[in-house]
């Protein structure tokens, strides 16, 4: 990968791995969202998918993800402004608008614990797994306030 290519590339021209590195990490796209399809707008919840690993932010089942969870949605270049959920901080909205990504992304801290500590992941904040729900309802109680 070149130094620096998310300034230099679109998300169309970026290689696979370089795709893939482009994401933070912070686990906030396998979080469990409630939609009002009256209103259209977007609930957050603190809990997460039966795949997601609380601890590092990231899927345990990656490569298998689409088979596993069937409303798991692929990011793609096409699509990354029209997904209504992906965070402000989203590494790939944030270079499809042709803005910066944070100082805590890794692609620039080179840290990639950086993001963790500026408490911009998941990590310590799942309060339910999806596998452990007995009926929908429970995901009201998950609900967070905080803009993500």
């Amino acid at each position: 990968m070149s130094d620096r290519f998310w300034e230099t590339k679109s998300l169309a021209e970026m290689t696979p791995a370089e795709w893939e590195a482009l994401c933070d990490g912070c686990g906030k796209c396998c979080l469990i969202k409630l939609e009002d399809e009256d209103a259209g707008a977007i609930a957050w919840t603190s809990a997460a998918c039966r795949l997601f690993d609380a601890h590092l932010c990231r899927c345990t089942r990656y490569a298998e993800r689409h088979q596993q969870v069937p409303d798991c949605i692929a990011l793609t270049p096409e699509n990354v402004l029209t997904i209504p959920w992906l965070p402000q901080t989203c590494a790939y909205k944030l270079v499809a608008e042709g803005r910066p990504l944070p100082d805590w992304h890794h692609l620039v801290s080179g840290d990639r614990d950086s993001l963790h500590a500026a408490k911009a992941s998941m990590r310590g904040r799942i309060t339910l797994m999806e596998q452990d729900v007995e009926d929908d309802e429970e995901y009201l109680e998950h609900v967070i306030e905080e803009g993500l």
